[in-house]
């Protein structure tokens, strides 16, 4: 018997990628799945590249109706509804390390009787994520921290940001913004040696920062413990860890006012946006931003130069194509694999994980 898959629409405001590509559907279609795709405008693959590869086409947000033995797949979470959900799920649901409300939107699966399995829980036997957008996150981090900084150096409030074709036209876009000023811009990026940071650092690199400008903090750096000055001392600071224990904080309000009017620091990238993890490094904000409003204003001391947070849970959306070939990609071989999910260690790992999480939000929600 065909495994279907039923590939839903976003609705998260502005997010164009896709955790499935025509190409990747192409290929589980030749390894014998049936997939179904929902119309969505939104997305940045058209309908019609799906349809040509053999996809079923559906009605846009027609999910909740389909037979609950079909898998439904998508990016970002939910609408917030307290309906029950009774299909399996493949998504990120940012709801298994303590986010506001995780416990509620566990809720809606144990009421009918549904799976989540969280993208960012599916991992191979080293414990390492089998697909993930750090690369993309990073990268388009550092670009929105970098025409962030270049707005208000030019005393200008930082503008909507829209998706680029490609990683060359997000460059080229930058560099013309910055102008002649990337040669003294000074970055620091904290999470360097992995896929968030290494975006990161090949974005500074490729708009022409100085090779010495580019600041590649990692653990061993940052082991003695927050506050660190040596944030307060660059134009644009960009968070990368993934966190999942406290830890002291890298940047605190009375840290950065003591600095007084000789800070340097202009804008804070938190790629990781754990806006409301208890564990969140930067306990500075509490709100995510968007790309029609890119940043949020901190609040300083009189006398004090300005202060911006870029906070956006999708950032790599800014580049939709690459981010979605990439991602699914990487996810294809797990997904290969979802037929044989009561043994594939992939998903078996992923639903003893789900099944944790949803006792402990049974006990939180009085269930």
């Amino acid at each position: 018997m065909s495994q279907h898959l039923w590939l839903r629409c976003e609705k998260k405001e502005f997010e164009r990628r896709a955790a499935l590509s025509p190409k990747n559907a192409k290929a589980l279609i030749d390894a014998g799945f049936t997939i179904h795709v929902e119309r969505d405008k939104q997305r940045i693959f058209d309908d019609a590249e799906y349809e040509s590869v053999g996809c079923i086409l559906e009605e846009n947000n027609s999910w909740s109706n389909v037979p609950k033995d079909i898998p439904i797949i998508g990016l970002k979470e939910l609408p917030l509804s307290d309906d029950p959900l009774p299909h399996t799920h493949i998504q990120f649901a940012h709801c298994y390390k303590s986010q506001a409300g995780w416990s509620a939107v566990l809720a809606r699966f144990y009421k009918g009787g549904g799976k989540l399995y969280d993208l960012e829980f599916l991992t191979d036997d080293t414990g390492r994520r089998v697909a993930a957008f750090g690369f993309h996150a990073g990268f388009a981090g550092a670009a929105a921290g970098a025409l962030a900084l270049a707005s208000i150096q030019a005393g200008e409030t930082p503008g909507h940001l829209y998706p680029y074709v490609n990683e060359t036209e997000m460059v080229k876009a930058v560099e013309e913004k910055l102008g002649d000023s990337d040669k003294k811009t000074r970055a620091l990026v904290i999470g360097a040696l992995g896929r968030c940071g290494r975006g990161a650092v090949d974005l500074f690199r490729k708009i022409g920062l100085e090779e010495d400008n580019i600041l590649k903090w990692d653990m061993d750096e940052t082991a003695k413990g927050g506050p660190f000055q040596e944030i307060l001392d660059v134009d644009i600071f960009v968070n990368c860890i993934y966190l999942s224990s406290k830890i002291p904080p890298f940047v605190t309000h009375e840290h950065i006012n003591a600095a007084g009017p000789g800070r340097r620091l202009r804008v804070i990238v938190d790629v990781s946006c754990d806006t409301t993890n208890p564990f969140n490094p930067i306990p500075i904000y509490n709100i995510n931003t968007t790309f029609k409003e890119p940043t949020v204003p901190l609040t300083v001391s009189p006398g004090n130069p300005s202060l911006s947070v870029i906070s956006i849970d999708h950032l790599p959306t800014l580049l939709p194509r690459e981010a979605s070939e990439q991602f699914s990609s990487d996810l294809l071989p797990s997904l290969l694999q979802l037929p044989q999910r009561e043994t594939a260690r992939v998903w078996v790992e992923a639903e003893k994980l789900f099944n944790s999480k949803l006792k402990e939000a049974v006990q939180v929600e009085g269930l």
